[in-house]
């Protein structure tokens, strides 16, 4: 009977907990022969090795003195705490990864909370001790002030802490002993977190996420709970609404190293992938298919923002893009939904409108930069956040903790763009050379703020935040103060007329660049919207005059990324998106329709 060891590596976004399972399986093949790897191993899609984030939890084993240690490598982020929830149901223990100059930050709380509450031991890792600055003595005992806050128990009290630096790729109980390898990690991993139990009985999984394969459809993957599955045994899957299923496993296959095995049978505390299962989901039950018997099902925290997502309808639909029809979005989405457990979806008001329900900004923009890598065109709305009621009836809004480390010598005007927005400074105090805010503020005073902070400091905050609770709505919030710039007409954008409507604004395009009517074509310098006309071509005489032909300046285009465009736009406009642009338009593109449309619900206003 082998040992198995199952660990999660749990961190702040950026504290290091993939270049530490990179530093695991490299220090594997000390035991076992293998091939060549690269860094960042484990985040292998493109969208996270251009973000430096994981969004996706993957699954990876290596052996160590005759033990199988199976580690899942987690999100940082709080957006993507659906992942979180839902991997943490494979683990025994938890790897606690703190940077050793940050200390613990929102979301270390975040996901250090839920492995808690699961009663999950665990390990705790001061990483990056080679950084100047750095405090790994401070940071693990606030890392033990943090624990002790969430009602950690006796024993999650009584951690193990490591030192060392995951880049370098050493740890060590002492931080001023640099070692030269990470063993110190791999034997306190064995020595404390406990064996997975051995539950003798009828075979239980739960399936905590998804896999596909074209050749063998959809493979559900889980940990067995109890008892051992077997290939070509007869299972009942059972679903959320107590409907139950009769299936047969096709195969079995267990995580070794980077890739999967073909296996018989697997015992109870292993994590594997089972084929021949169709229609489960995330959360359901494969069961014995006698007496079958469901797990609770995984609870996952409700979303706090919503999109509206919509078909292409622009002048320029379909030039881009390979999926463009409202069949196309729909089947996308709900395809999202299967995986993606934080997602919600619902059928707006008429047939080409979807309501996309999420975590935050983070959350949906990941979602849309992967539907347009994949060839999809569509367009989307300004973010809303989601309003509850209270008991007494009163209007409730989800309210976060932001933190904000900054100099000292813009801090305040950081705390001038967050109290604008509602924001309640908690905490100001030295951290370093630089100084650290904490503010509770309202999930629709985030929108937009980061760029803003960024601007305001050049460049030097570091900023997070995370999901706090539902509180009373805090009151209006001043929105974008400037209005946009529109175009009048459709074709290329004229240098000269650029040059010539310079001063009333900053433009979002280039001389050259294709625009329609109706198109977001700038920032304007005042607050009222402004229609322009790029289309004017220099009239041309025969005549030559000394001061009239002065050559064209025209400042750089203002280049906006996925996240600020979603940021940006008002209620009245959409964000056009396509694999190759990202166009800012407003809903109605004829300025009489805009104009009849505004003076509609100015009256529907006024009669409420």
């Amino acid at each position: 009977m082998q040992e198995i060891r199952n660990i999660a590596i749990i961190a702040h976004v950026d504290h290091g907990k993939t270049t530490l399972v990179d530093k695991i399986i490299h220090a594997s093949k000390i035991f076992r022969e293998n091939q060549e790897f690269g860094d960042l191993i484990l985040d292998n899609n493109d969208l996270e090795r251009e973000r430096g984030i994981t969004i996706v939890s993957k699954n990876v084993s290596v052996r160590y003195k005759g033990v199988k240690i199976n580690i899942i490598d987690t999100p940082g982020h709080a957006d993507f705490g659906g992942e979180v929830e839902r991997v943490l149901k494979l683990a025994d223990g938890v790897i606690l990864l703190v940077d050793a100059f940050e200390g613990p930050m929102p979301q270390t709380r975040f996901v250090l909370g839920k492995a808690i509450d699961l009663g999950l031991k665990p390990i705790v890792v001061v990483n990056k001790v080679d950084k100047e600055n750095c405090r790994p003595d401070e940071v693990h005992e606030n890392v033990f002030d943090l624990m002790f806050n969430l009602n950690a128990t006796e024993d999650q009290l009584d951690f193990p802490c490591l030192y060392g630096s995951s880049k370098q790729g050493w740890m060590s109980t002492d931080w001023k002993v640099p070692t030269d390898n990470i063993t110190a990690l791999l034997d306190s991993i064995i020595e404390n977190i406990p064996p997975t139990p051995i539950v003798e009985g009828p075979p239980q999984m739960q399936i905590t996420s998804l896999d596909y394969n074209s050749f063998v459809g959809r493979i559900a993957i889980g940990r067995v709970a109890r008892g051992v599955l077997k290939e070509g045994m007869n299972v009942v899957l059972c679903k959320d609404n107590g409907v139950f299923k009769k299936m047969k496993i096709k195969e079995l296959q267990t995580f070794e190293g980077l890739g999967r095995v073909k296996v018989d049978s697997v015992t109870c505390g292993d994590i594997c992938a089972v084929t021949g299962l169709d229609d489960f989901e995330i959360g359901d039950t494969v069961a014995d298919g006698e007496n079958p018997e469901a797990l609770p099902r995984i609870s996952i925290d409700e979303p706090t923002m919503n999109m509206l997502f919509t078909i292409n309808n622009s002048p320029f639909y379909g030039k881009e893009g390979k999926f463009v029809t409202s069949r196309h979005v729909r089947e996308r989405l709900m395809k999202e939904t299967e995986k993606n457990l934080a997602l919600r979806v619902k059928q707006g008001d008429s047939e080409d409108k979807f309501i996309v329900y999420g975590r935050g900004i983070l959350h949906l923009s990941v979602l849309i930069e992967t539907m347009r890598r994949e060839g999809y065109e569509l367009q989307v709305g300004q973010p809303q956040v989601l309003y509850k009621e209270g008991p007494n009836g009163e209007k409730l809004e989800p309210i976060e903790t932001l933190v904000v480390d900054v100099p000292e010598e813009t801090a305040g005007k950081v705390i001038e763009l967050a109290t604008q927005r509602k924001g309640e400074l908690l905490i100001m105090e030295p951290k370093g050379d630089l100084q650290h805010l904490e503010f509770n503020i309202p999930s629709r005073g985030l929108i937009g703020l980061r760029s803003n902070v960024l601007t305001a400091t050049q460049g030097e905050a570091i900023m997070n935040h995370r999901f706090k609770a539902y509180e009373p709505y805090k009151g209006a919030i001043p929105g974008r103060i400037n209005g946009s710039m529109i175009s009048m007409g459709n074709g290329p954008a004229v240098a000269y007329a650029i040059d010539k409507l310079q001063e009333r604004g900053e433009f979002f395009i280039e001389p050259g660049e294709d625009i329609y009517m109706g198109m977001v074509v700038g920032e304007h310098s005042r607050q009222n919207d402004i229609v322009v006309n790029l289309q004017t071509a220099k009239k041309l005489t025969n005549m030559r005059a000394s001061g009239s032909d002065d050559n064209v300046k025209i400042q750089p285009k203002t280049q906006f990324s996925l996240e600020e465009c979603m940021e940006y736009i008002q209620k009245d406009e959409y964000l056009e998106v396509t694999p190759k642009s990202l166009r800012m338009r407003k809903i109605y593109l004829d300025e009489n329709e805009r104009k009849r449309m505004e003076r509609m619900s100015d009256t529907n206003a006024a009669l409420a």
